[in-house]
C-alpha cells in the first residue's frame, strides 16, 4: 500500500478545501436532534450540494453514477470534510454507505438506474430492515416471512433497530422466502417502499435521548418481485456484501472525527488544569497512537477493497472490533477531562459518551466480529 499522495491528489485536496471554505459558511443552522423531518431536509440539502459540486458518490463506480475515485481520493475527501466541520451523511447513511453500494455491486441495470441516482442527488432516504427482536447477532434466524403472490411478495413480520425508518422512502429488507431451507439459504434481499400499505413505524428512544431507530411492523405488505436484489433465497450472500460495506467503510469518517475530538480534549485539559495529571496525559497519548493506527488500518482496508473489485473484505471486522472499543475509551477519557461536568447532558462529549456504548453492538456485536476474525482470517475452527 502506497501511503504517499501524488500531485493530482494534492490538487484534489486543494480544490475540495476551497469549495468547503466557500459553501460551509452559507449552510443554515442544523435542526434540533429530535426534529427528524428537519434533519432529513438538512441532510438531503447537503447531499444535493455535494452532487452539484461533483462530490457525491465519490468512490462509487462510474457506471453507478459515482466518480470512480481512487481510495486515496476518498480518504482525502473524508479527512477534509471532517476537519472542516462539514455535515455528516446523517439520514442518508443507509442509502449512501449500505444499500447504495450493495445495489451497485449486486443490482440489475434497471435497479441501479432506478435507485442509485436519487440517493446521490439527495432525493430519497433509505433505512435498514435487518435485525428482529429474536434475530440480532444471529441475524440468519430472522422470521419475517415473504411469500409469492403473482408478481409480488407478501411480507409479514417485524423489524427492530431500523435506522431512520420514520423518514425513509425505501427499506433494504431481509425476509425469509423458504422456511424449509437451512436458515442461511432461505433469505432474500428486497427493496421495500416505506409508503406501502401495511407498514407501521414506532420510533425507539435511545439512552442518549434521540430516536433515530424504530420498530417496524409489516402486515401483509406487498413488495414487487422486481424489487428483489439478487436471486431468491440468495439474500444471505447479498447481505454479506451489505455488511462488508457497513463494517468496512461506514465508520471511516468517524475515525477522523475521533482524532479531532482527541485534540479538543487535550486543549480542554490544558485549560482546566487536568493536563498536570500524568496518567491522563499518557491515556490521551495512547489513544492518539490508537487512532493513528486505526487510520492506517482504514487505508489498508480501502486499498485492499479497491484491489479486489471495490467490496470490502473481512478486514473490516478487525477495524470495527477495535474501533468500537477505542471510541468508548475516548469518551471515557473525555469524562475524566471534564470531571464533574461529565454529568451535564448539555455537554456534547457527555451525549457522545452515552452514544459510544452502542458501538460494540451496532453493525454486528464485538462477539460476532471476533468470530469472523477467528474463523475467516485466522482459520480457527468454529466454536461449539
Amino acid at each position: 500500500m502506497d501511503l504517499s499522495y501524488a500531485d493530482e491528489d494534492e490538487e484534489f485536496r486543494a480544490g475540495l478545501r476551497e469549495w468547503l471554505g466557500e459553501v460551509l459558511p452559507g449552510l443554515p443552522p442544523e435542526p434540533p436532534a429530535d426534529d427528524w423531518p428537519g434533519r432529513r431536509a438538512y441532510d438531503l440539502g447537503w447531499q444535493r450540494l455535494l452532487y452539484d459540486a461533483g462530490y457525491a458518490g465519490l468512490h462509487w463506480p462510474v457506471d453507478a453514477g459515482g466518480r470512480g475515485a481512487t481510495p486515496t481520493r476518498q480518504l482525502i475527501y473524508l479527512e477534509e470534510t471532517e476537519q472542516a466541520g462539514a455535515p455528516y451523511v446523517g439520514a442518508n447513511f443507509v442509502g449512501l454507505l449500505h444499500a447504495g453500494p450493495t445495489i451497485a455491486a449486486e443490482g440489475s441495470a434497471q435497479q441501479r438506474a432506478r435507485w442509485l441516482p436519487p440517493v446521490l442527488r439527495g432525493e430519497e432516504v433509505w433505512c435498514q430492515g435487518f435485525s428482529e427482536p429474536d434475530a440480532g447477532s444471529d441475524l440468519a434466524s430472522l422470521r419475517t416471512r415473504a411469500w409469492r403472490d403473482g408478481d409480488d411478495y407478501v411480507v409479514s413480520g417485524s423489524k427492530i433497530w431500523t435506522s431512520h425508518a420514520e423518514v425513509a422512502d425505501w427499506c433494504e429488507l431481509l425476509v425469509r422466502t423458504d422456511t424449509d431451507a437451512p436458515k442461511h439459504r432461505g433469505i432474500s434481499w428486497l427493496a421495500m417502499p416505506m409508503d406501502a400499505p401495511g407498514i407501521t413505524v414506532r420510533p425507539l428512544r435511545t439512552l442518549a435521548g434521540s430516536a433515530e431507530f424504530a420498530e417496524v411492523f409489516l402486515d401483509e405488505v406487498r413488495v414487487p418481485v422486481a424489487n428483489r436484489v439478487g436471486a431468491e433465497n440468495d439474500g444471505w450472500r447479498v447481505t454479506m456484501v451489505t455488511l462488508s460495506f457497513e463494517r468496512g467503510t461506514a465508520f471511516v469518517g468517524e475515525v477522523v472525527a475521533c482524532r479531532r475530538v482527541l485534540g479538543e480534549l487535550a486543549r480542554e485539559a490544558r485549560k482546566n488544569g487536568r493536563w498536570d495529571d500524568v496518567p491522563l496525559r499518557r491515556r490521551l497519548g495512547r489513544l492518539n497512537a490508537e487512532f493513528r493506527a486505526l487510520w492506517r488500518l482504514t487505508q489498508w482496508n480501502v486499498s485492499e477493497a479497491e484491489r479486489v473489485g471495490g467490496v470490502p473484505g473481512v478486514g473490516g471486522s478487525v477495524f470495527k472490533l477495535r474501533y468500537s472499543q477505542a471510541r468508548q475509551e475516548l469518551y471515557d477519557a473525555a469524562a475524566e477531562v471534564l470531571g464533574p461536568e461529565a454529568l451535564d447532558l448539555g455537554r456534547r462529549w457527555t451525549v457522545e459518551r452515552l452514544s459510544s456504548l452502542s458501538y460494540t453492538i451496532a453493525a454486528g456485536t464485538s462477539q460476532i466480529q471476533r468470530n469472523i476474525v477467528a474463523e475467516r482470517i485466522l482459520g480457527l475452527p468454529k466454536g461449539r
